[in-house]
């Protein structure tokens, strides 16, 4: 079964809900795992609002405060029995799903197991979709782990992908 599994880390609650799978799978088969945190030019403009107009130490406060997650995340692992050890990139001009399936292939994974947020339509297309890339370029099997739904919202009502198979090439909706 999966004993090396992968997992992006960006700090999200999403991202926690895939450790905590991760975890969970690691547990149920004696795996181990691998954090992955990648600091890129998103984590540098989701960061300079809080800088606003001063970058002198935003590279080494990203440093900083992903070296600190990546410690709590590991030793939550640890907490569980689970064996993990974490990996921080923190080349900026490396796309995160580039990097998700360099370490996939360098460490080598069985498994990459990433929390998503689950977007359509026009939230999608104006927000991207990390996973997705991720999805796309994975070398290994990819478990996607969907963020909960929000208070208020009916969780039935929510949109169904659909899979079809035209022409025998793998199409999703």
């Amino acid at each position: 079964m999966y004993q090396r599994i992968l997992v992006p880390v960006d700090g999200s609650e999403t991202s926690f809900l895939g450790v905590d799978e991760a975890i969970r799978r690691a547990r149920q088969t004696g795996g181990r795992l691998r954090l992955v945190h990648a600091i890129d030019e998103l984590s540098v403009a989701l960061a300079m609002d809080a800088y606003a107009g001063y970058l002198g130490d935003l590279p080494a406060a990203l440093h900083e405060n992903a070296t600190a997650m990546l410690a709590g995340v590991k030793a939550a692992a640890s907490a569980a029995g689970v064996e993990a050890d974490a990996v921080l990139h923190d080349s900026f001009n490396d796309k995160v799903a580039d990097v998700v399936a360099t370490q996939a292939r360098q460490w080598p994974a069985d498994l990459i197991v990433l929390g998503t947020h689950g977007r359509r339509g026009m939230r999608r297309l104006a927000l991207g979709s990390g996973a997705e890339s991720i999805l796309r370029t994975a070398p290994v099997p990819v478990l996607l782990v969907r963020a909960r739904p929000q208070p208020g919202t009916d969780a039935s009502a929510q949109e169904h992908a659909h899979v079809s198979l035209p022409s025998a090439a793998l199409s999703m909706e």
